[in-house]
């Protein structure tokens, strides 16, 4: 059985004492819906799914009608909102930001689709995957054609500062991806591989995000703005991976009806395991880590494990470990000048802390 969540005494005194400053902040930061969050860019926003729709048409009957799928089931849109955001804070949106929010989300989209092949996903934001109604020949193809036509953008408009940050983050995420793959069979992953992985993996491209909408508003040239909005986007991609790996947990704890165990079901690592398996008797460490090995699918299982992460403070670490990355994404921004566009960065960051999916 799940035992009620309590408060462990091995967390440090951080967890319970978050710092003055950043509480201000994200009281500042109120509005935090994506809907209020993307307002001071809302008509640019329109303006880019115009343009993402167009840029993925093809006159290949089955690439148009795949393109078309996935424009229908597109998700959040959170790496091109960010794109617009910053561009914005840093002075105004133009044709070269919108090309970088489509070379972003084109990449993004790429990878989604190779990964469903990979992971042999029948479901995508709750909808078919392209790998489940069209098969995977089409889904690795279709996943080539949307980087050649990202690329194709950069290319075409001679923009190689874009070209040159989207591959360095590219070779991350999958360097990320390969490392947590090794890892996951040794199932060794300490707390600097963890982060070695969620930053590679994850922070990297909303960083990119970030960054290459600095550098479309000052035409590639490097500025402090670039520099600020790059660290933002890696701190609070860290601090949104971490939350995700929370709902595992959390999802159990609640019993909300989600799917819970989903990390563990697939051996992965995360922080809050990583860090009771590192605060605990070896014995019982050695235990928990054959329950995760043997990928047993029986619900006692896995409510051993996770009453064991938060007996040991896990979650309770991880969410102090969120919070640090959140923190230092709002610091990042100071050298940035106040604008709704700010806000709005400002606010991003509460939603990623209080986000429920």
């Amino acid at each position: 059985m799940l035992q009620p969540h309590k408060r462990s005494n091995v967390i440090p005194t951080q967890v319970q004492d978050r710092s003055a400053s950043y509480q201000a902040e994200l009281e500042k930061s109120e509005p935090h819906s994506l809907k209020d969050i993307s307002s001071p860019v809302h008509r640019e926003l329109k303006e880019f799914n115009k343009r993402f729709s167009a840029t993925l048409l093809s006159d290949v009957p089955i690439v148009n009608l795949v393109a078309k799928y996935i424009v229908r089931t597109k998700g959040k849109q959170l790496r091109p909102l960010l794109v617009l955001l910053s561009a914005q804070a840093c002075g105004e949106i133009n044709d070269a930001t919108y090309r970088a929010a489509l070379l972003v989300e084109i990449l993004h989209t790429a990878t989604l689709v190779h990964d469903d092949v990979i992971d042999d996903a029948d479901l995508r934001r709750g909808f078919a995957s392209i790998k489940s109604l069209w098969k995977n020949k089409v889904g690795v193809l279709m996943g080539d054609y949307l980087l050649a036509k990202g690329l194709l953008l950069t290319v075409e408009s001679g923009e190689f500062h874009f070209l040159e940050i989207t591959s360095h983050a590219v070779r991350r995420m999958s360097e990320g991806e390969l490392y947590q793959i090794q890892k996951a069979r040794q199932l060794n992953i300490d707390e600097a591989g963890y982060f070695r992985i969620v930053s590679d993996k994850t922070a990297s491209l909303i960083s990119t995000c970030c960054e290459m909408g600095a550098v479309s508003a000052f035409g590639g040239i490097e500025s402090t703005e670039r520099a600020a909005l790059k660290a933002f986007g890696e701190s609070v991609g860290i601090a949104f991976q971490i939350r995700d790996d929370l709902f595992d947990y959390e999802n159990a704890m609640t019993k909300i009806g989600k799917p819970i165990a989903i990390d563990l079901k697939e051996k992965k690592l995360t922080l809050p395991l990583i860090y009771s398996l590192s605060h605990s008797d070896e014995r019982t460490s050695r235990r928990i880590r054959q329950l995760v090995r043997s990928g047993r699918a029986a619900k006692e299982a896995y409510a051993e494990v996770i009453d064991f992460v938060i007996q040991h403070g896990g979650i309770d670490y991880a969410r102090m470990k969120a919070e640090e990355y959140a923190e230092m994404a709002l610091r990042s921004l100071d050298v940035i000048p106040v604008s709704d566009a700010k806000r709005s960065l400002q606010a991003f960051v509460r939603y990623v802390m209080d986000r429920e999916n």
